[in-house]
């Protein structure tokens, strides 16, 4: 939790309390449904929490904001961002279903309300959303044809609607179609910690 307080020591204590309820619950539910790798969950905060929450260094949701969080897993980006950002809504789609359970027992147990949790494809999701979110679920070159679809044209936020991704490593490649466009920072730029250096954030505007 010291690395959540000394980045965002403006939470209330409501906030503080659902993020320090993310460690004993992701603890008990890891232990029957493998969310997050065995020897990563005594890392919770700083490899999942802190990494989701690097999102929001780069922006601030607009309350209203519909966000899409595209193959969650055990709950991440979305329900760090769910919990900074209570006036947004969150919608966190996986294709497996046991982690979807995990969310949806997490989301509960910490009272979120603006979170919905579902087990689908990205092809069956219809809604549209102001953004949508993930963490290294596929090259952009795949996940932008996907979701284009669900990219709500009316803008509310500083930012035009788009995709945010968090990712690892030489993005060259990848990036190279949408280079004239995306906007990609290395997270050492909001975190100070080593696990950062090989970090990025990746911000694809389609508004």
């Amino acid at each position: 939790m010291k690395q959540i307080i000394q980045y965002f020591p403006w939470l209330s204590e409501k906030q503080n309390h659902q993020f320090e309820a993310l460690s004993a619950l992701y603890k008990e539910w890891n232990s029957r449904i493998n969310v997050i790798s065995r020897k990563d969950i005594d890392n919770l905060y700083l490899h999942h929490v802190l990494h989701s929450l690097a999102i929001a260094r780069y922006m601030t949701f607009a309350p209203g904001t519909r966000i899409m969080d595209l193959g969650t897993g055990g709950g991440f980006p979305g329900i760090p961002l769910a919990i900074l950002f209570p006036e947004s809504h969150f919608l966190l789609l996986d294709s497996i279903g046991k982690k979807i359970r995990v969310v949806r027992e997490v989301a509960d147990a910490i009272g979120l309300t603006n979170v919905e949790a579902i087990h689908a494809r990205a092809e069956e999701e219809k809604r549209t959303f102001h953004f949508v979110v993930s963490r290294a679920v596929m090259p952009l070159p795949e996940l932008i044809p996907l979701v284009r679809k669900n990219i709500e044209k009316e803008q509310i936020n500083a930012l035009p609607n788009g995709i945010i991704c968090l990712k690892g490593g030489d993005l060259t490649a990848e990036l190279h179609r949408y280079r004239h466009i995306a906007d990609e920072v290395t997270l050492t730029h909001y975190f100070s910690d080593p696990f950062f250096q090989t970090k990025k954030l990746v911000y694809v505007p389609m508004g």
